[in-house]
């Protein structure tokens, strides 16, 4: 079947900014598969979206080699095209390289570069003129960070296979673009700022007077999928309040009292 509209795979589509992009396209007209490894997320998606005619979800381990396969055929089964990719599934808590075992390093590379690569590759043959991939990657894809790790791997060699597909793609009138969230109130990072030094290097740094929610993120992605962001290509929009471009130190950090280290 065929569908006059188009058509979006979001990844990691049960919650946070994968579930909101989700909600966001839905509203721009656009049909939605989403995807996700928990059954119970995606019954969530599909409560927020209520609209069998436009909704389909698979739930599957995207690091799985049989995936990008299951995904995309799903994608063309129930609408027949593809017309954006949108790879925001992730992994979090990451540890400094010294302390990052081969089974952590190759599960963050796994689900967060060789994933969405296996991914890309499986749907740019059915993409046409007009249409996109966006990768969900990270600031710590732009900047140095502690206890990045493989973290920073994945999502920097994330954000170089992306520059890659813009030249690759872009004359087929194939779009590729990352959009870098800052720390964003998702449930994956909601309870590490009970960690107060955690707080301080987030809050305190950051130029603007508040933190990323998932609907600033997810309305960067929507942007990059509609007609406005179609000379865009190529790109990684930091969505951050600034922490990334700035050395911004808050009143509070300036007009406090230093001591030295016992």
């Amino acid at each position: 079947m065929t569908s006059d509209r188009q058509v979006a795979i979001i990844t990691g589509a049960g919650s946070g900014i994968g579930l909101e992009t989700a909600r966001m396209l839905h509203g721009q007209g656009m049909a939605v598969v989403g995807v996700g490894r928990n059954p119970e997320k995606l019954a969530a998606l599909k409560e927020a979206i209520a609209d069998p005619a436009r909704l389909a979800t698979i739930a599957v381990d995207i690091a799985a080699d049989a995936a990008p396969q299951a995904i995309v055929q799903l994608a063309l089964d129930r609408f027949g095209r593809i017309d954006f990719l949108i790879n925001n599934a992730g992994l979090g808590s990451p540890k400094p390289l010294d302390e990052t075992d081969d089974a952590m390093l190759d599960e963050f590379l796994g689900v967060m570069l060789r994933a969405p690569f296996r991914l890309c590759r499986e749907a740019i043959g059915h993409m046409k003129p007009g249409s996109g991939v966006v990768n969900v990657t990270s600031t710590f894809a732009m900047i140095g960070g502690k206890r990045g790790g493989a973290y920073s791997a994945a999502k920097g060699g994330l954000k170089s296979l992306t520059e890659h597909m813009a030249c690759e793609y872009g004359p087929r009138g194939i779009r590729s673009n990352c959009v870098a969230p800052g720390v964003t109130m998702t449930d994956m990072v909601r309870h590490r700022f009970e960690d107060e030094t955690f707080r301080r290097v987030n809050i305190e740094t950051t130029p603007y007077p508040r933190l990323s929610e998932v609907e600033d993120v997810a309305s960067t992605i929507a942007f990059l999928c509609s007609p406005g962001g179609e000379m865009i290509n190529g790109q990684t929009i930091t969505v951050d309040g600034g922490w990334t471009k700035t050395k911004y130190l808050s009143p509070r950090v300036l007009n406090s009292v230093w001591s030295d280290p016992e």
